[in-house]
């Protein structure tokens, strides 16, 4: 079995303008429900300085990969999916004092040298920001498309937006936006409070086209399940927001599947 992504049907970006949106928890919960869904799930951390996916997995620090004829990594499986992250090369006191072209240099490394096999679908859970990495990933990786996610407020919209104007420089298109955050639903009345605002995500997939495939909760369970190391659509598999993850999973696939469907020929007849 070689190793890249040679075999992999599609590649495709989770990404953010910025940071602490809740990317790499949506970006889990996505692969682990797509995994329910039967598909072949691959989960790749790209984010070089601030890896979480081995925290979010369960995976304890200091668990490495495999590595075969001393240069290819077998991703670590965990809850369905594989995966592949930086932490799982260094420890979590261990910061990467690097460059931008050392941090493009080992992502790429990630996606050449680990052995991915028959995927259906590899998600990249992106760093935020619209640098070296974004560039990288995008100019080197056949990507299918991305996914960006964002909070309601103006501030995360704005970066939100910066993503998007990003992917489409590169020509690549937005398969979905998730709008992280969405509400609050108090615990004891069930009051529903909008406390970064409404309707933000859903304005700016309208400016861009583009759909808005979930709507996540801010929720505690959320917090306590991602803390814990295990997903959110296996800790609460018939919760209300396990519903909306595997929901998303199944459009962003579905978007996916439809994309590579030739459409079938226009017959005219004439005299």
């Amino acid at each position: 079995m070689t190793q890249g992504v040679g075999n992999v049907k599609h590649v495709v970006a989770v990404a953010s303008g910025k940071g602490g949106v809740g990317k790499s928890t949506v970006s889990l919960n996505l692969a682990v429900a797509a995994a329910q869904l039967g598909y072949r799930v691959g989960l790749l951390d790209a984010d070089i300085y601030g890896p979480s996916q081995a925290r979010l997995l369960g995976i304890k620090d200091g668990v490495m990969p495999e590595v075969v004829d001393e240069k290819i990594f077998v991703p670590i499986e965990a809850h369905g999916i594989s995966a592949m992250s930086m932490a799982f090369l260094t420890r979590e006191k261990t910061p990467m004092v690097w460059r931008g072209p050392m941090a493009s240099g080992a992502l790429q490394q990630m996606i050449e040298s680990t052995r991915w096999g028959e995927l259906d679908i590899l998600l990249v859970d992106m760093p935020p920001g619209t640098g070296d990495i974004q560039l990288t990933l995008s100019q080197r990786t056949r990507l299918s498309g991305a996914v960006v996610v964002t909070t309601p407020q103006d501030i995360a919209l704005i970066d939100a937006r910066r993503a998007i104007e990003m992917f489409q420089k590169v020509s690549v298109p937005i398969l979905g936006m998730v709008q992280n955050m969405a509400t609050h639903v108090c615990s004891n009345c069930g009051h529903e409070d909008p406390v970064f605002g409404s309707e933000g995500g859903d304005s700016l997939a309208k400016e861009y086209n583009a759909e808005v495939i979930a709507d996540i909760p801010l929720s505690r369970q959320i917090r306590e399940s991602s803390d814990a190391g295990l997903p959110i659509v296996l800790a609460d598999t018939q919760g209300a927001v396990a519903g909306v993850y595997q929901k998303a999973a199944a459009t962003l696939m579905k978007t996916l599947i439809d994309a590579q469907t030739p459409s079938a020929p226009t017959i005219s007849m004439t005299e």
